[in-house]
């Protein structure tokens, strides 16, 4: 990293131990699933400080043969006004097995590390251990990085994601380590209480009330994930079978992309169907750095990964203003696979084909419109919803009878 972006400094863990940098892959992908490189943070040696020493007495409680079971995975950057509620929530989880919280304070400016020292003290009081590591560059470096690097210094069997602007119920690792070892190869996720409650009411609607056949028909949605991030919950194993996130920082959505290739490795998704974690909705939410524009990209890249290279003709079904924009996002491939529009509008119908202006091609392509009798299958269904807060567009597949 160039010293003009700012060289992070290696971090400490809480222990006092260096904890490394991600500078290369994060798993070895030869075996399936995959071995991570890091499968769990070497135990810290007795530090000399007498503040750390509840750490290491803690340590000597665990014993160095019993693995940690779960992680905690808690990415900071600039939560004080948050964080005293969710790092509570952690304290009072019910789960009787060994837990860790693994934090990475990502160049917080505010108040955070004091805060996160704070309730070190207590969390090891109840027998979670703690690690802290972070940085103090001049510029945060991204979502993505700060969870590989949480990850990298943890311990425990299952990852359990958390932001740290949220705030889980008591029993949520109890249930979702539960299901995780029913379902080691899924992510788990569990249904959400928005905060405040009357913000994002449709999106709220659609993350609790999909069906479980739906958590994977409906993956080429704008709304990402069909369970989302913050409520993750998997085995270390399969989190290294799939791959780190991506880093990229600001404007890139590391959790859907991470969510596709889950799904290209042969990944599922299974829900706990209760309402597991308080998900708070605010301005200043990562979710908002990133644009429309990208998402839809990276849905039409998936979308033509996973269904279309495998169709040699399709109809798009929507000859109005979704379906041409979906058509003009496709690769010239698979334009080239697009057999007619379909539509009820008779006025759309009327106009017989459309015409690719945008195209070098002479002439210009034109694809025809047709009534959805008329059609042929497979199609894809385009059709838009719009909400005051999320513009929502919905891409579903519709294979042939």
């Amino acid at each position: 990293m160039s010293e003009e972006v700012g060289a992070p400094m290696s971090p400490i863990s809480a222990a006092g131990g260096h904890v490394p940098f991600l500078h290369e892959e994060l798993c070895d992908r030869d075996s399936v699933p995959a071995k991570c490189k890091w499968p769990a943070a070497p135990s810290p040696p007795v530090p000399d400080n007498p503040q750390l020493q509840s750490r290491a007495s803690l340590d000597s409680i665990i014993g160095e043969g019993c693995r940690i079971q779960v992680s905690v995975i808690l990415p900071v950057h600039n939560t004080e006004c948050w964080l005293d509620e969710c790092l509570k929530s952690v304290v009072e989880q019910d789960f009787e097995g060994t837990m860790e919280l693994s934090v990475f304070n990502d160049a917080s400016k505010d108040n955070s590390i004091n805060i996160i020292e704070k309730w070190k003290f207590k969390l090891e009081d109840v027998g979670i251990r703690v690690v802290i590591g972070g940085h103090d560059s001049p510029q945060p470096q991204g979502v993505g990085f700060a969870k590989n690097q949480a990850v990298i210094q943890s311990s425990g069997t299952y990852l359990c994601f958390l932001d740290s602007d949220d705030v889980m119920m008591p029993q949520r690792v109890r249930l979702q380590h539960e299901a995780a070892i029913q379902h080691p190869n899924s992510i788990i996720g569990c249904q959400v209480r928005r905060e405040p409650l009357d913000s994002t009411e449709r999106y709220t609607r659609w993350i609790n009330n999909l069906t479980p056949g739906q958590l994977l028909t409906q993956v080429f949605t704008s709304h990402g994930p069909t369970v989302i991030m913050p409520t993750w919950f998997c085995s270390r194993e399969w989190f290294c079978h799939v791959g780190k996130f991506d880093e990229g920082g600001k404007g890139v959505p590391e959790d859907l992309l991470f969510f596709y290739e889950h799904i290209r490795k042969g990944g599922g998704v299974f829900r706990v169907d209760q309402c597991l974690l308080q998900y708070r909705y605010h301005p200043q939410a990562a979710t908002h750095s990133v644009l429309e524009g990208t998402i839809w990209n990276h849905r039409v890249r998936f979308l033509e990964d996973r269904a279309l290279k495998h169709w040699t003709s399709f109809t798009i079904w929507n000859a109005g203003k979704q379906g041409r924009k979906l058509y003009r996002s496709l690769s010239t491939a698979n334009q080239k696979k697009v057999a007619a529009f379909c539509d009820v509008d008779e006025n759309k119908i009327a106009k017989g084909f459309y015409t690719y202006q945008e195209s070098k091609e002479r002439p210009k392509p034109q694809i025809p419109i047709q009534h959805f009798r008329d059609a042929t299958p497979p199609f894809i269904i385009c059709v838009k919803l719009v909400s005051t807060v999320f513009g929502i567009s919905y891409l579903y597949l519709l294979a042939s009878p």
